[in-house]
């Protein structure tokens, strides 16, 4: 199957709608259930920890990406001995590379700057020709809602070009994120060339 692992954007932290963790939870168990490894970033707090919780407690894999700074910031390094693989970059850079690399599709979750820096520049290099992985807006409780408004209005505006190429997904339900995923692209040709992608990027 291509889809062999998922990557998951989201906050370090739980927010204030408990429905947030619940789904981070959520996904992560169905990534286990549909015998998929988790590649994110590494955190075992928040949103984050409970995507990686959910994994791991019905028997997935997971690969936590994070860089040397952060480590006692949005996890604690016990907590990240239980990941089955841990690597630590030298920076948020080198990060992205690896779990871009590493990651077959990305799913994003409620959060905050940082989330939504990772779904866009994905979503960049889309547009740009550079990739045609999946990617996913978990729209729990609309929270991507004004995210989602903004790029119909810079569709609008003209200035998305290759729009075709930038089509995320939009799924209300994190119990159908992980099915839509793999009904749409379980039979597609896995994405080659990934390290000459980055490469250029």
């Amino acid at each position: 199957m291509p889809i062999r692992s998922i990557c998951a954007y989201c906050g370090s932290q739980p927010g204030r709608d408990p429905a947030h963790v619940a789904a981070g939870r959520t996904l992560g168990k169905s990534i286990a259930t549909h015998g998929l490894n988790l590649v994110y970033g590494g955190g075992t707090k928040g949103i984050m920890g409970a995507v990686a919780s959910g994994v791991l407690s019905n028997g997935g894999k997971v690969t936590g990406i994070i860089p040397e700074f952060l480590v006692d910031m949005e996890a604690t390094r016990h907590s990240l001995g239980q990941l089955n693989e841990l690597i630590i970059t030298k920076d948020m850079h080198e990060r992205k590379h690896k779990m871009f690399e590493r990651a077959d599709a990305f799913v994003t979750l409620p959060g905050g700057i940082g989330t939504l820096e990772e779904i866009v520049e994905i979503m960049t290099w889309a547009q740009l020709g550079r990739h045609g992985k999946p990617m996913v807006f978990a729209n729990i409780g609309g929270f991507w809602d004004p995210m989602l408004e903004l790029i119909d209005h810079m569709k609008r505006q003209g200035f998305i070009h290759n729009a075709n190429l930038v089509q995320p997904l939009v799924i209300d339900r994190v119990e159908d994120i992980v099915p839509a995923i793999v009904d749409a692209w379980g039979d597609a040709s896995p994405s080659d060339g990934d390290k000459a992608i980055m490469d250029r990027l």
